[in-house]
């Protein structure tokens, strides 16, 4: 994710301001009404509907974030896998359930936890948490992963990359392993 202002190219990691950004509250104020407006209608809307709906609507919009959220890394889940999962962490009964997936597991695991517990602080034990949610086995497909404890750049740098062979595309590039524990130390 390059910065949006005057010093494109720059990832966001590489900002002189990171990691304290700022930014222009008049710019936002209109944007962010807007959107606290949507999410009373939401919750209104939410909270007319019955419990099957209501757990209905949740187990979709967490479907769609896990489902999302592994797109970004270039995976594919099983939907249907992955709608069984969530299912079964929050109690549901949706009738007949896909089987269990240890690696959807571990993403329905890690995502409800990065997005429903963003105030809390991000610990090198939460992130390593998140790891061993991720890759139980120590592997991602199959090659192996270190897990519980900071990457190394020995195969090059940690890159997001999209698009065709021959047409790659690295959106994202993440700080060079030498700088992870100090890039972490400012994080709330």
């Amino acid at each position: 994710m390059k910065s949006g202002d005057s010093e494109a190219g720059v990832y966001i990691w590489q900002h002189p301001s990171w990691p304290r950004l700022r930014y222009d509250l008049s710019r936002l104020a209109g944007l962010l009404a807007a959107v606290h407006g949507a999410q009373g209608h939401l919750l209104g809307r939410m909270t007319a509907m019955g419990m099957p709906e209501r757990d209905a609507a949740t187990l979709r919009v967490l479907n769609d974030d896990v489902l999302k959220t592994s797109e970004i890394e270039g995976e594919q889940l099983n939907p249907e896998t992955v709608r069984s999962s969530i299912a079964r962490r929050l109690g549901l009964d949706i009738g007949a359930l896909a089987p269990a997936d240890r690696h959807v597991y571990g993403v329905v695991e890690m995502v409800p936890d990065a997005t429903g517990a963003a105030g809390q602080p991000l610990t090198r034990e939460r992130l390593f948490g998140w790891h061993a949610a991720l890759f139980p086995t120590g592997y991602s497909g199959l090659s192996p992963i270190r897990t519980g404890e900071w990457r190394d750049d020995a195969a090059g740098p940690m890159q997001v990359v999209s698009g065709p062979v021959g047409r790659r595309k690295v959106p994202f590039e993440a700080p060079p392993a030498q700088q992870l524990e100090a890039e972490m130390a400012p994080l709330p």
